[in-house]
């Protein structure tokens, strides 16, 4: 069995300001950072540090070539990060003195995954192997498509929640996982219980995982329901916490470890990714994941 994340590959520029630009304003900014970002790929290196072996593909441009250096650190797979002659997509990021932040997203080369670059990377896989994705790629629903036809089994993450995404044939996903207000996107429902009702009663799902913030975390499928107490942590930065539940969560299903002690170590890894600054370098090795 293996595992290939097909995701996006971000550069996020950080720069904390005195308060965020006005029209027609210039700014000088007190720090500046440069980060390796993401979701797949943040996705990717919490699976890796959980001691799962992750293949990726992707797509960079030459500006990018230290996201998959970063990679290939962790022993990833990183043959199918193609390198193209466009920029890599990035993160332009306002953060001001209370924390609040503003944002603007280029795609780059995240948008240029192309039906030749899918159909290469499928290649190497077989049944029974996993693809977990995301929808900061394009091609997202003809590389789910694809995979499903092969038989292998659809991981999907539908963050961000897109109008095209709703339109994706969600029955060909095997796994679900999901923050509330994605779950409400696409149930049409806030109640946790009846989201994941309607996932996988009218969607046709067959598991699902809702994570709940301070509230926790829900697992489900035709036969159990279940439900994991976040654990208390010191909030510093809740930025990787999503994707790193994520990647242990899928780590510790696909090392043969029961939905319930899936949950107990994703929430454990997220507590303590939460009480670091940070994304990618906040999610922590799984010898420091201590499950109680």
């Amino acid at each position: 069995m293996k595992l290939l994340v097909f995701g996006s590959l971000n550069i996020d520029h950080t720069y904390q300001v005195h308060h965020l630009v006005r029209e027609g304003e210039t700014l000088s900014s007190s720090v500046y950072t440069k980060n390796v970002g993401g979701k797949g790929f943040n996705q990717a290196v919490a699976l890796a540090k959980a001691g799962l072996p992750v293949f990726f593909a992707g797509a960079i441009g030459k500006d990018g070539i230290f996201l998959k250096e970063y990679l290939q650190e962790l022993n990833m797979d990183v043959s199918n990060i193609r390198v193209l002659d466009v920029p890599t997509g990035h993160a332009i990021i306002q953060v001001d003195e209370a924390g609040s932040n503003s944002i603007i997203l280029y795609g780059g080369a995240n948008q240029a995954i192309s039906e030749e670059q899918i159909d290469h990377v499928l290649a190497q896989f077989d049944e029974g192997d996993y693809i977990l994705l995301q929808n900061e790629i394009s091609q997202g629903e003809n590389i789910l498509r694809k995979a499903h036809s092969k038989g292998i089994h659809v991981i999907l993450n539908p963050s961000p929640i897109s109008p095209e995404l709703l339109t994706w044939p969600l029955n060909m996903v095997d796994w679900l996982i999901l923050n509330e207000i994605e779950g409400a996107d696409l149930s049409g429902k806030n109640d946790p219980d009846e989201i994941i009702a309607v996932l996988m009663n009218d969607l046709h799902i067959p598991h699902i995982v809702l994570t709940l913030g301070e509230k926790g975390a829900m697992y489900a499928c035709k036969s159990a329901c279940m439900r994991q107490n976040a654990i208390a942590a010191t909030v510093v930065d809740t930025t990787a916490a999503g994707d790193t539940f994520t990647g242990y969560f899928f780590a510790s299903i696909l090392s043969g470890k029961k939905p319930s002690e899936a949950l107990l170590t994703a929430a454990a890894a997220s507590a303590l990714a939460i009480s670091k600054e940070g994304a990618a370098k906040s999610i922590p090795w799984a010898k420091d994941v201590v499950c109680k």
